[in-house]
């Protein structure tokens, strides 16, 4: 059996490495506080404690997006989304910074969420600006694209939250903020990654135009324990 990848369950190797101080814990399960990213990690074969320490996390009801390889949840539990999806890796990307993107904090959040509600490039929390570098570009004092840090298993970081504007399309912004955030990951001497949805052609075509190469396929799952199931 070959070596488990710190690639192959993302989110829990973020959540045992660099974004430890992020992890909240029950059992052998780890999510982001719900503020920051909703994803949740399983360990790799989870087992019924597992499943349980889960239902402890997150109560009954609650939607939870997990993260482990493809999994089949127990009696008790409905899968609510099952999302496919891909996982890109840097190839040879020409990472350069943009003299144009502004560094963005956390008096930019109301921006970059309004950003978010109007484009739809995935999760985006009150506090995920917490979780690496974001970058921006302002056309008229407005936020009209960006790009960040996401995920960040050892050695690797994830580029996130690429969207535009539909006003400001065509003009090559998303590009060059994957680019510049690509430059800031590789300043640190880590490899830049990057998930999407298999369905999102466009976005997966620009990924590999600039030197993303597919590493492997994937699926975005979201669980919710049963209530008249949860224990009481």
């Amino acid at each position: 059996m070959s070596e488990q990848h710190v690639l192959d369950n993302p989110v829990r190797s973020a959540l045992l490495g660099p974004h430890a101080h992020f992890a909240v814990r029950s059992g052998s399960v780890l999510r982001y506080p719900p503020d920051v990213c909703p994803f949740i990690a399983l360990p790799d074969g989870p087992d019924p404690g597992a499943w349980a320490d889960l239902a402890a996390l997150v109560g009954p009801d609650a939607t939870a997006a997990v993260s482990a390889p493809r999994i089949a949840p127990p009696p008790g539990w409905e899968v609510v989304a099952d999302i496919p999806g891909v996982q890109l890796v840097d190839a040879g990307v020409a990472a350069e910074p943009d003299p144009g993107a502004v560094v963005l904090g956390p008096a930019d959040v109301p921006q970059m969420l309004a950003l978010v509600e109007r484009t739809r490039p995935g999760p985006f929390l009150p506090r995920t600006i917490e979780m690496g570098t974001y970058l921006g570009i302002r056309h008229d004092g407005d936020l009209v694209a960006m790009a960040g840090e996401r995920l960040h298993p050892p050695g690797w970081t994830e580029i996130s939250a690429v969207c535009t504007d539909e006003r400001h399309r065509g003009r090559g912004l998303a590009a060059r903020l994957v680019r510049a955030v690509a430059a800031g990951i590789r300043e640190r001497g880590e490899t830049p990654l990057l998930h999407a949805a298999a369905s999102n052609v466009d976005a997966i075509r620009l990924y590999e135009k600039l030197g993303f190469t597919l590493r492997r396929h994937t699926r975005f799952d979201a669980v919710r324990l049963i209530a008249d199931e949860a224990v009481a």
